[in-house]
């Protein structure tokens, strides 16, 4: 007899909501990691939330969220995506929260909806974005999250506002560890495995200390379990992000995530988007104008984000680019595991954190490399 997913006796989606829903979310369960967790400890680093753990979101009324936003007043609105407007609010607690409201006109968005909920009622992480709540008032479909003061990840790597300051070396790595750390919860705590399928920079969210948490559930599929080598569905995702067998086959596996996290990783050293119309021919996807980078040690140092002016360590960025040509492997099976990239960047974090508190990732000296500007 299937399973079926944990549901919420609040919630009372229409059946049209629900018609095209994922077989696999309709026949399996997701357990938390609380209980009988299947992978190893985080080592204490990647460990669940302390608040919400194992808490359901709560439902909210319409006319609540109406009063948060000012009605969804233009001031408010923080960000737009294919799911629909994000608005800033505050809540009658005084809690300020921020508020995805679906755009009504599209079906795949109320399938994202179900997901999103279901995944994040479900799954709890300090390196995953806090649900505190859900709307489905009439027609009416919004999802209620804990704000993000600093934003996501893209805001602070492309077209930087003047006076902006951009990102250090060590604020890199510590946002891709704990991006790492998140997938590794999905990837290894999750029962059965979350493949999260959205990887990318406007996904990974960061607060007031650059603490990244990945949001955006609505693609997310749970993974093969027992002698299947992978998930069959149809492709979706962001251009540049997507790993180059899922975007030919449809075939999903958790190396999906893994090639969509060497992109993250490869706009976090060179800060350059994963796809720019605006550069010219060759140089306009992120991946294919690395790859001769990738190739000679000697050109590493040429492919870094010049707003960091040399200020990086040159072995530190080895190992980086090490670790990120691994993970955007043309073959699948080629690229590693997520516990052993969270190892290999936890390991340049604790480098760069030591070096920063000795002066010597933030100053010139003989740990960092002087570009000359072009």
């Amino acid at each position: 007899m299937k399973k079926r997913m944990v549901c919420f006796s609040c919630m009372s989606f229409n059946r049209k909501d629900v018609r095209d829903y994922d077989d696999d979310m309709a026949s399996r369960s997701i357990k938390s990691s609380g209980k009988g967790r299947k992978g190893g400890s985080l080592g204490g680093k990647g460990g669940e939330s302390n608040n919400q753990k194992g808490n359901v979101a709560r439902s909210f009324t319409f006319k609540e969220l109406a009063l948060a936003t000012q009605n969804f007043r233009e001031t408010n609105l923080i960000g737009e995506g294919g799911f629909g407007s994000v608005y800033k609010g505050r809540l009658e607690s005084g809690l300020i929260v921020a508020i995805k409201q679906l755009n009504l006109d599209g079906l795949q968005g109320n399938q994202e909806f179900i997901v999103e909920v279901l995944m994040l009622s479900l799954l709890h992480h300090k390196n995953l974005v806090n649900l505190i709540g859900y709307c489905t008032d009439g027609d009416q479909r919004l999802l209620v999250y804990e704000f993000m003061l600093m934003g996501s990840l893209e805001n602070h790597l492309f077209d930087l506002e003047p006076g902006k300051k951009p990102l250090s070396w060590s604020t890199r790595l510590k946002i891709a560890a704990g991006a790492a750390h998140g997938l590794e919860y999905l990837h290894c705590e999750a029962n059965p495995p979350v493949i999260y399928r959205d990887l990318k920079s406007s996904n990974i969210l960061l607060d007031n200390d650059f603490n990244p948490k990945l949001s955006d559930f609505g693609l997310a599929k749970l993974g093969p379990v027992g002698e299947n080598t992978h998930v069959s569905t149809r492709v979706m995702g962001t251009y540049g992000y997507c790993a180059p067998e899922y975007a030919m086959s449809g075939k999903l596996t958790l190396k999906s995530d893994i090639y969509s996290l060497g992109v993250v990783l490869l706009e976090l050293i060179t800060g350059r988007k994963a796809y720019d119309s605006s550069r010219k021919s060759g140089e306009q996807n992120l991946v294919v104008w690395s790859r001769p980078f990738l190739k000679d040690r000697r050109k590493f140092v040429h492919m870094v984000d010049p707003l960091l002016y040399g200020q990086f360590s040159v072995r530190s960025l080895h190992h980086a680019v090490a670790i990120t040509a691994m993970c955007i492997q043309e073959q699948a099976n080629f690229r590693p595991i997520i516990s052993d990239i969270v190892v290999a960047l936890d390991y340049l974090v604790s480098q760069a954190e030591s070096s920063d508190s000795q002066g010597g990732g933030s100053h010139p000296g003989k740990q960092t490399y002087h570009q000359n500007e072009n």
